[in-house]
């Protein structure tokens, strides 16, 4: 008897062993893990690729599916071919997906899809330029070479072999892999509010992106942002200058150039060019100084231009980035600057009250508005009543209107004006007849 119960025992432990985990089999979400890759394929999105891709394949997923929407990459070649080994070397389908509507896979990140168990596109979307990449799955293919320097729409990239079939959506492709046997039985039917039935697929599709911070230094890593983000920085930085000590402005301009620092270390740039923008935010300081547009304004304008159009070797900006920094630049330049420039030097806190009263010559013609020499330093003049200056003849200041001085003739001015009256009205007070 103590036997038969024994035995009995064994054996119920036996089915509770290997029904348990069959049963949390049956019970396990049945997952499909959605990366998406935007911009351009930089560092951090890699390393980004690479550790999602590991976690799913630690998770349990089914598969895994690169939703590809980049128009390059921004690493070395090296590194890019590392992750395609990664790729191909998953234990899991990999699929990519050039999607949605209107995506493109190109350059570096066209390089997906040769390592791809499976690979799809949207309407409208568009693969290739794949340059020189010695990507061995790639080789010396006809698609390669067709393909190098020009993309392909959805039908040629599906006809030429680059991509194996159209996918609309996700939900299109999750049927589509269950076809192509990537998935297995994952449709089922559903009955519509018109009782008419439809297909949809039974899976838990988790869609991942960057991190925060992540995204954060990956967006300042894109052309367009980093080179206005450098613009900003510079202006912001001589602004700081100009108004006197640091504050809010030189904080918001240090935070710009370092975020663009790191865009730009990441990118492929020009230095020179680099260094023309530079030169160019110089220019247009020194010529802000003296209060009068010349040679440095015309030198920074067109270095701006140039330099602008010029930074990037291997990438692109929209002419709407462009005509955005140039035009928002000179502006400020032109207005925003002087503009906040005499607000500021118009307060009585810098101590340039020690001018009004002091003679300078007129180094131009001053009718209205011209330049005078005080001390060796040329200041932008205007003349007080419209009364006309030549070039040599000596002028009184009388007034200061930020980096402006207000000037009049050395005799008859304002201030001979004020003097007689003052001696009038003293000549007034002391005259008895001024009791009655």
């Amino acid at each position: 008897m103590l036997r038969f119960v024994a035995a009995a025992l064994t054996l119920l432990g036996a089915v509770v062993a290997f029904s348990l985990p069959a049963a949390a089999q049956e019970s396990a979400p049945r997952t499909v893990v959605v990366i998406e890759v935007s911009g351009l394929l930089d560092p951090i999105e890699l390393s980004y690729i690479s550790s999602r891709t590991s976690d799913a394949v630690a998770d349990g997923a089914m598969a895994i599916i690169l939703q590809v929407n980049s128009p390059g990459h921004a690493v070395d070649t090296d590194e890019l071919l590392e992750l395609l080994d990664e790729l191909d070397a998953a234990p899991i389908p990999v699929v990519v997906w050039v999607g949605q509507s209107g995506a493109k896979a190109l350059g570096g990140a066209a390089h997906l899809v040769t390592v791809a168990d499976f690979s799809a596109i949207s309407t409208r979307g568009r693969v290739g330029e794949f340059g020189d990449i010695a990507n061995p799955r790639l080789g010396a293919s006809a698609a390669s070479a067709a393909y190098a320097d020009r993309a392909a729409g959805q039908d040629e990239a599906i006809a030429a072999g680059l991509v194996d079939e159209l996918a609309p959506t996700v939900g299109e492709l999750l049927l589509i892999m269950e076809r192509e046997g990537i998935l297995s039985d994952i449709s089922v039917p559903v009955e519509g509010e018109d009782g008419l039935l439809s297909i949809a697929a039974d899976v838990q599709v988790q869609f991942t992106k960057l991190p925060l911070t992540d995204q954060l230094f990956h967006t300042v890593a894109s052309p367009a942002v980093a080179y206005l983000l450098l613009l900003v920085g510079l202006s912001m930085i001589m602004l700081d200058f100009f108004t006197g000590g640091i504050g809010v402005a030189g904080g918001v301009g240090l935070v710009c150039l370092l975020l663009s620092a790191y865009g730009l270390g990441v990118l492929d740039i020009r230095v020179w060019a680099l260094v023309a923008l530079i030169v160019a935010m110089l220019g247009f300081a020194i010529d802000l100084q003296t209060g009068v547009p010349r040679f440095w304004t015309v030198a920074g304008t067109v270095l701006l231009i140039v330099g602008s159009w010029s930074l990037y070797g291997a990438h692109d900006m929209s002419w709407i980035t462009l005509v955005a920094g140039i035009g928002l630049t000179l502006a400020f330049m032109f207005s925003g600057m002087p503009a906040l420039i005499r607000t500021r030097y118009g307060t009585s806190t810098l101590g340039r009250e020690w001018m009004i009263g002091k003679m300078a010559l007129a180094a131009t013609d001053i009718d209205p508005e011209g330049l005078v020499v005080l001390e060796g330093a040329n200041w932008r003049a205007r003349v007080n009543r419209l009364t006309p200056l030549e070039a040599g003849d000596r002028a009184r200041i009388v007034a200061l209107e930020g980096l402006v001085v207000e000037v009049e003739p050395e005799e008859g001015g304002a201030v001979d004006y004020r003097e007689m009256r003052g001696k009038k009205g003293s000549d007034e007070s002391e005259d008895p007849s001024s009791e009655n």
